[in-house]
């Protein structure tokens, strides 16, 4: 007996109602994208894994799906290192490419290779599937795909307010109430383990504190303890943990907290900017917090951090992120240019309007209208309808073979498609349609001009 096919854990089927409801965020993303300004790139799948390796910190990298080299790979491999069996070693000899973890990395990369190409500022959007060996659980999958848009060479924090606007224009789009929208400054970050004796535990500081939501407050000073972060440093960290009020009041707590630090409050006159100028152009559903245990523990953002948090009555993970990279491209040699960018998380927001039953019942990639087949002079009779039909723009199909009428009837139903056309001897004499409406059942007869008008008020 043949073994029943599977797909890899973290991955998906997506059946035709699936598809037709992401390409309903895609489009709803991509236009706002367009509206704003940025403009489209792709870049390949998998990239070196030098251009990837280290830039997503040590736990980033242990989830870069590694490729193995073509050939026999392990010839080059030498007896005495694989003895060792150390495959942190053994990797680099027999994997010199790596699917890609985002597109912000990728990105980069393009910026460098392509800089005398490119106009700065330059917005470019690119929306394609990244792939990262985490386990899978709800909201989180091995494939999925991204959604980002970023601003590289300038530093000004009008680019930040925008972001804030963009992701407030997509989701009120998307009828998604009750979104927040997290701040923080990788600034205030920096300043804090200054304040509290830290400086050079500055990343696990930040990587543990970015999985408050996840841990709660015990098991990030465990962590924290278990880096070599004292308890000193915890006891001068506390404020941190119950920070509550409006925008104005913790930016107000964070100048007294971070008043020693020059990089800290640098952190907070930006915020400050961002926050003061979101307050004056307003919001349509989505609110602006601040949240000041927002870490999101990737090395290179520098400045702003943004997360963006589902309705409450969701219990989902995070949908959106991104943030400030003052020199991202001077991994790969080009100094001092300055991004900002960020992130949809589109099979979350998926998730998201699914629960919430906020798809609208337009969205499908289901035919308006099937026409019955009842033998070749009644099925060529109804393709010069259907072919007048679809240079009007309306989608419609003849069933391909002809058999019994409750067959296709059976099959319009399961399909969903809301109309079915008969194209019988009666219709054929006199130059009509008969229209079937498949939820009332009720059926009308129609000339040429009726058809085409009705269905395409319904389509």
């Amino acid at each position: 007996m043949a073994k029943k096919p599977s797909i890899p854990k973290g991955t998906r089927d997506f059946n035709p109602e699936e598809v037709a409801r992401r390409n309903y965020i895609f489009n709803t993303i991509k236009e706002t994208f367009s509206l704003y300004g940025f403009q489209p790139i792709e870049t390949p799948s998998f990239e070196n894994s030098d251009t990837l390796m280290g830039k997503y910190g040590e736990e980033g990298d242990r989830l870069i799906f590694k490729i193995l080299n073509s050939g026999d790979f392990l010839s080059k491999v030498d007896e005495k290192l694989y003895t060792e069996k150390n495959s942190i070693k053994i990797t680099s000899r027999i994997s010199e490419k790596a699917l890609r973890y985002d597109l912000t990395v990728p990105f980069a990369r393009y910026v460098v290779q392509h800089q005398n190409e490119i106009t700065f500022p330059f917005k470019r959007y690119q929306i394609q599937p990244v792939w990262r060996a985490d386990r899978p659980q709800k909201g989180r999958f091995r494939e999925f795909f991204q959604c980002d848009a970023d601003v590289v060479g300038s530093t000004s924090l009008w680019q930040e307010v925008e972001f804030v606007q963009l992701y407030d224009t997509v989701f009120s789009s998307l009828g998604l109430k009750g979104v927040t929208i997290k701040l923080n400054n990788r600034k205030i970050l920096s300043g804090i383990a200054e304040t509290i004796g830290a400086e050079d535990k500055l990343i696990d500081f930040t990587v543990a504190l970015d999985k408050l939501d996840k841990i709660g407050e015990e098991g990030v000073k465990k962590e924290m303890r278990e880096k070599g972060i004292s308890e000193d440093a915890l006891v001068k960290l506390q404020p941190l943990f119950s920070f509550k009020g409006s925008n104005d009041e913790k930016l107000n707590a964070l100048k007294n907290m971070l008043a020693a630090s020059q990089l800290g409050m640098k952190g907070v006159t930006e915020l400050e900017f961002i926050t003061k100028n979101i307050n004056s152009l307003g919001l349509q559903m989505a609110s602006l917090k601040i949240d000041v245990t927002l870490a999101r523990g990737l090395n290179y953002y520098t400045g702003a951090i943004y997360e963006v948090a589902a309705p409450a009555e969701v219990n989902m993970g995070s949908i959106g992120g991104g943030g400030r990279y003052d020199d991202l491209t001077g991994i790969f040699g080009l100094k001092n240019m300055s991004g900002v960018g960020i992130s949809f998380g589109l099979d979350r927001i998926y998730l998201v309007l699914e629960e919430l039953n906020l798809f609208p019942e337009t969205v499908s990639n289901t035919s308006q209208a099937l026409f019955i087949n009842f033998g070749e002079q009644e099925s060529l009779y109804a393709m010069k309808a259907i072919k007048k039909l679809r240079e009007a723009g309306i989608k419609a199909e003849l069933f391909p073979d002809e058999g019994k009428m409750g067959k296709q009837m059976s099959y319009a139903d399961k399909r969903n498609i809301p109309f079915t056309v008969l194209t019988g001897e009666k219709e054929i004499a006199a130059n009509s349609f008969t229209l079937k409406n498949m939820k009332s059942g009720e059926q009308m007869q129609v000339q040429y001009t009726e058809l085409e008008k009705y269905l395409g008020q319904t389509n």
